[in-house]
């Protein structure tokens, strides 16, 4: 049966330039999953697993011994997470729904055995972990370098994605002028930012937290 969701997320990823056999036959192994937000859809050091985003919000993390939290990257639709563990084997990232996500289960077997024997399919690997690589480096960068608004937007989906449950509600527990100490700026800055992304609708203040509305919207605001 044709899922019309699944065939635009692929015609939006790097998938679409494989050989027409190769992806008809990961689509007819492949299995959709759907999680609610606050899943985590992949464990660090599980079996190598590869997952094309077909709907939603998906972070990509580490986690030190301490139990704190850095994103490595976000993945949308037609995004497909997991290619680098499949070359390189398990590695220390997790992955979480950061709102209601659906994924297409890749056969690691199938594009793996299929990469050693057709170069066109180890060159679009190679291509995708360059580009995986260079979206590192501009998230590096934003962390560093990155306004005010992105800085307080990256920070605020990382607290609250670390705090998020299954099916619970995305928001961060920090004051402003925690916020500001955390993204290097002063608690006047901070205050602006969140007032207007409060108006656009994207976060709502209580008294000790900030609400994530929209985590699209609020993601797009770092990039």
């Amino acid at each position: 049966m044709i899922d019309p969701e699944v065939n635009d997320a692929l015609a939006r990823s790097f998938l679409a330039g494989l050989p027409p056999e190769l992806t008809d036959k990961l689509l007819a192994e492949g299995e959709r999953a759907d999680y609610p937000a606050g899943t985590t859809v992949y464990r660090s050091g599980a079996r190598p697993q590869a997952a094309l985003v077909v709907r939603g919000l998906i972070r990509v993390f580490l986690s030190s011994p301490e139990g704190r939290q850095v994103t490595i990257r976000y993945a949308r639709p037609g995004d497909v997470l997991g290619i680098a563990v499949l070359v390189g084997g398990p590695a220390s990232t997790s992955v979480q729904a950061v709102e209601p996500s659906s994924v297409l289960r890749i056969s690691e077997r199938t594009l793996t055995t299929t990469a050693r024997s057709d170069p066109r399919v180890g060159w679009a690997l190679a291509e995708e972990l360059s580009r995986r690589l260079y979206g590192v480096l501009e998230q590096t960068a934003v962390n560093a370098f990155g306004s005010v608004r992105q800085r307080v937007a990256g920070h605020l989906l990382d607290l609250a994605s670390g705090e998020q449950r299954p099916n619970g509600r995305l928001a961060a527990h920090v004051s402003q002028q925690e916020l500001a100490d955390a993204v290097g700026s002063v608690r006047e800055v901070v205050a602006r930012t969140l007032r207007d992304l409060r108006a656009a609708g994207i976060v709502a203040t209580e008294m000790d937290s900030i609400v994530i509305l929209d985590p699209a919207r609020l993601y797009a605001a770092v990039t």
